[in-house]
């Protein structure tokens, strides 16, 4: 099936009261998790709307800072949870990723919350520097796979089918050049609404 005819099939569904996320579904074969899982980004053509918060040494008004004086509210892990719940991505300056990483890195590492050189860390606090990470980070997946399957956001409920037809494609084509035997590392390809039945766009022989 073809990406538009896929979409357009998701289009169907029951509506949700809440904004539902398109999620891209590829499943491996051939493939070995343990010496190849791939820890990567990939940047999509459309940018998503995600909620942003910065670790910074001083507050920022362009955006929710937390700085190492608010530490003391995460003193628990199900408080560090809840903070990485509440936003899509962090932001956070080279000097300051080792703080970070030594308070936050163990709930934020597996929820793949962590700011990287490829999304989130910028060099210095200036408002030019978060409006350009932002704007990238807006288009910016990661892909971190442990098992067979790789899942990623890839757009929203309310953005046009053009965008999302344009972001699967993208992902796809992005995904095949990072998988080690490409293609042939592929069983087969789902895209899904948040709530609703997935439809499998292809399936390699």
């Amino acid at each position: 099936m073809k990406t538009k005819e896929a979409v357009a099939k998701l289009r169907e569904g029951k509506k949700r009261k809440f904004g539902q996320s398109l999620d891209l579904i590829v499943n491996l074969k051939a493939f070995d998790v343990r010496r190849e899982a791939l820890n990567t980004f990939i940047i999509l053509p459309h940018g998503m709307d995600k909620k942003f918060a910065a670790f910074f040494s001083k507050r920022n008004d362009k955006i929710t800072t937390i700085t190492e004086e608010d530490y003391v509210k995460y003193r628990d892990l199900k408080d560090i949870k809840k903070l990485a719940r509440r936003y899509d991505m962090f932001l956070a300056t080279a000097p300051l990723m080792s703080k970070v990483a030594t308070k936050f890195g163990r709930v934020f590492g597996p929820m793949n919350k962590m700011p990287s050189p490829l999304a989130g860390i910028i060099p210095q606090e200036s408002d030019d520097s978060i409006a350009n990470m932002t704007d990238k980070m807006r288009k910016a997946v990661r892909v971190k796979n442990k098992e067979m399957s790789i899942k990623i956001r890839v757009g929203k409920e309310n953005m046009n089918d053009p965008a999302l037809i344009d972001n699967v494609d993208t992902a796809i084509k992005e995904l095949e050049k990072k998988l080690p035997k490409g293609v042939d590392n592929i069983k087969n390809i789902m895209i899904k609404f948040t709530m609703g039945q997935p439809v499998i766009l292809g399936e390699k022989k």
